[in-house]
């Protein structure tokens, strides 16, 4: 016969887990699991990052070195190899090589970073190009052939 007193969950409904708090009888009261003392004994506590109980932090024991410059200018780099394959494919036009016809033709991304010119490799035909700035060796192999190498103000 079903009675208030023996209806139970149905199986699988009920989980068991841990009631902690709840006076000592139920194995977890007292200090509620979380031991004597100490910042993770007490409420609101939060782990720092990296921290590893007091023991020294990883990144506080290994030797820094180095210098990093904080005036240093990043550039999106093509080199001359790369103009002469673009040209070969016919992707850009030799007469007006500019940062939006690299764009296009894939050789850099549109991050906002200025363009250089590097000589690496070697170029054939005449090129006008503009550019934020031209290595010496790549601006030499340019005008060498008769080209031109614009530096963008």
């Amino acid at each position: 016969m079903k009675h208030i007193g023996n209806i139970k969950y149905a199986e699988g409904a009920k989980k068991k887990r841990k009631r902690i708090a709840r006076g000592p009888g139920s194995g977890h009261g007292g200090t509620s699991t979380r031991g004597h003392k100490g910042a993770q004994s007490r409420t609101g506590y939060k782990r720092k990052l990296a921290f590893e109980g007091g023991q020294m932090p990883l990144s506080r024991r290994i030797p820094k070195f180095g210098f990093t410059n904080i005036f240093r200018k990043e550039y999106q780099i093509v080199n001359l190899s790369r103009l002469q394959e673009l040209i070969d494919k016919e992707k850009i036009n030799p007469d007006s090589i500019d940062f939006d016809a690299l764009y296009k033709a894939g050789a850099i991304s549109k991050n906002n970073l200025p363009l250089k010119i590097l000589g690496n490799g070697d170029i054939k035909i005449p090129i006008s190009i503009k550019a934020d700035k031209f290595s010496e060796s790549a601006k030499q192999k340019i005008e060498s052939v008769g080209g031109k190498a614009i530096v963008n103000e």
